[in-house]
This record gives structure tokens, C-alpha cells and sequence, in this order.
């Protein structure tokens, strides 16, 4: 699944989703689900990564939010043509779900949002 760049920014995001069953319980309400994420600068100037802002909604529509510095304890510069890639993992009571949020960037010293469109979490077999 992939979000096309904004105007504001010139980051394109590509995410994939992976069930982690040797991780979830499901009979305690436990799904893990691991995320990569591909970032890729097709601008002209340097990005750099400084916050990142989730919200996440399980099969129930509970929803939480998750905000902080960086992704995986980094906050990654990118150069024009370069890319950055990361995986991560959230917990859900359900066997689905859904991530959509921000990303907040510096470019020539100020602010630049890049939202990231919502992609589905779910355990093999639930989603017809």
C-alpha cells in the first residue's frame, strides 16, 4: 500500500504489513502486527524526520494515538534521491485494524507535515 506525495511534501511512503503470529495470543486478545515503512525524498532539498504521529483504530473503534520523536529511536536525515526504510509493530486487541498519521519534517528550517493515508492491519483469514 503507498500514499502519493503531497505538495507540501515531496515524501513518498510506502507501507507493508505483516501478522506476527509467533508474537500475538489471540486468545488473550493479543494480535502483533509489524510494519514497514519506505521513505523516499524525490525533492530537491534535505528532510529530516523529527516526529511521528499515529492513530490507530482496532476492530472494536477504539482508537489511540501514539506521538513522539522519531521512528525506532532515530530521526533520519534524508538527501534528495535517498531513502530510509524501518519496521515497527503495534498490538491490537482484534485480529484487525487500522494506522493512519503524520509525520512531522524539517526542510530549510521549517515545519513540514507528510501525512500518511491509513492501511489496514489484519490476521490472515479475517478479511474476505
Amino acid at each position: 500500500m503507498a500514499n502519493d506525495p503531497t505538495a507540501l511534501s515531496p515524501l513518498h511512503i510506502e507501507v507493508a504489513t505483516q501478522y506476527a503470529p509467533e508474537h500475538s495470543e489471540p486468545a488473550k486478545g493479543v494480535y502483533l502486527f509489524l510494519y514497514t515503512i519506505t521513505l523516499r525524498n524525490h525533492g530537491d532539498d534535505t528532510l529530516k524526520l523529527e516526529r511521528r504521529h499515529w492513530f490507530i483504530t482496532d476492530g472494536n473503534g477504539e482508537r489511540s494515538e501514539v506521538e513522539g520523536p522519531g521512528v525506532v529511536g532515530e530521526t533520519p536525515t534524508l538527501s534528495p534521491g535517498t531513502q530510509y526504510r524501518y519496521t515497527s509493530s503495534v498490538t491490537l486487541p482484534t485480529p484487525v485494524g487500522t494506522m493512519q498519521g503524520f509525520y512531522t519534517l524539517s526542510c530549510n528550517g521549517q515545519e513540514v507535515r507528510a501525512p500518511i493515508a491509513p492501511f489496514s492491519l489484519s490476521q490472515p483469514g479475517t478479511l474476505h
